[in-house]
């Protein structure tokens, strides 16, 4: 049960990874149906039974590849989640180019358009439904809403979700993004069952324990981690000055503490992204850790690095550093 203090109501259990199928809507590279389905299978075959997705990835391509291959499996074996907020509508602009504006390497033939309205939020859950070939989805989240407007949010798309969910139309409903001020606004003004925090609860950063976690604790509030790896920067053992973060060069004081942990890390003999992709799991709100994965060694290697055992004493040192709260 994710939020005990609901008591009648119940939230779907999560494992604890989950694959955020983003990867599968052409992120960065386009992939062919056929390196999609693999993934995906690898997915599955090392027991991730939680998949994250949303019609942003890939103007809906996500969506499909995944409700194809999740169709082949049992519907009571799985949870899934999406996202409403943006609609997919026809684009009046399409060049025949690619949506490489927003990092996915799909045709511009469908344009995004917000719309928190409650047939707004209606239609994206109906929508996806269609792209997915489901009868429902589990968890359904509201996307970004600060890059719109989060009071207009609040005011109307968060009761949406919720008459969804009390009509039985989706299980659970909550909120996704990286803004730390609006996950925590999200959790003080609507009754959600599970937030995805993307980013802000990591082994480097963790802006989230400040206001959104304490929150979560208050209301009963289910938590899932997304983006551990921080921009790709903490999925190696060494990780290089010149790697991405977020959208631009990493700061001298953030590649300092990268420097400092991964020097904990090697004392007690644990790899870095071992330690990246358990640590939000700590925290006894966080019911899931969602990562993505272009290449199927990568679904295999982050199953291995949640299973790796991982010794108190690294999270004591950590702590001790000033590392870790």
């Amino acid at each position: 049960m994710l939020r005990p203090d609901a008591g009648v109501r119940q939230a779907p259990a999560l494992t604890r990874l989950g694959y955020g199928a983003a990867n599968v809507g052409n992120l960065f590279r386009p992939l062919s149906d056929e390196q999609a389905w693999a993934i995906l299978e690898a997915a599955w075959d090392a027991g991730i039974r939680y998949y994250d997705t949303a019609p942003h990835y890939g103007l809906g391509l996500s969506e499909q590849r995944l409700g194809a291959f999740l169709r082949t499996k049992p519907r009571d074996e799985f949870v899934i989640s999406t996202k409403a907020g943006r609609l997919l509508r026809p684009n009046p602009d399409d060049d025949g180019g690619l949506d490489v504006a927003n990092d996915f390497h799909v045709p511009t033939t469908l344009r995004r358009e917000w719309d928190f309205s409650a047939d707004g939020i209606r239609a994206s859950l109906d929508e996806s439904l269609d792209r997915l070939g489901l009868d429902r989805v589990d968890v359904l989240y509201l996307h970004d809403p600060e890059r719109h407007d989060l009071d207009l949010a609040l005011r109307e798309a968060f009761p949406a979700l919720q008459q969804l969910r009390d009509e039985g139309a989706v299980d659970a409903v909550g909120i996704g993004s990286m803004v730390s001020s609006a996950l925590a606004a999200a959790v003080e003004g609507a009754d959600l069952d599970l937030i995805m925090i993307a980013g802000r609860y990591t082994l480097l950063e963790q802006s989230a324990a400040d206001d959104v976690l304490p929150a979560c604790h208050e209301r009963g509030t289910g938590v899932v981690a997304a983006s551990v790896f921080n921009s790709g920067l903490l999925a190696k053992d060494e990780p290089s000055r010149d790697d991405r973060y977020e959208y631009g060069r990493m700061p001298d004081e953030l590649w300092d503490r990268v420097q400092r942990i991964v020097a904990v890390c090697r004392a007690h003999d644990v790899a870095l992204p071992a330690a990246a992709v358990q640590f939000a799991l700590r925290d006894p709100s966080v019911r899931s850790v969602v990562v993505g994965g272009s290449r199927p060694e990568q679904l295999r290697r982050n199953a291995d690095l949640m299973a790796a055992p991982i010794p108190a004493a690294l999270w004591d040192e950590l702590a001790n550093e000033g590392l870790i709260r």
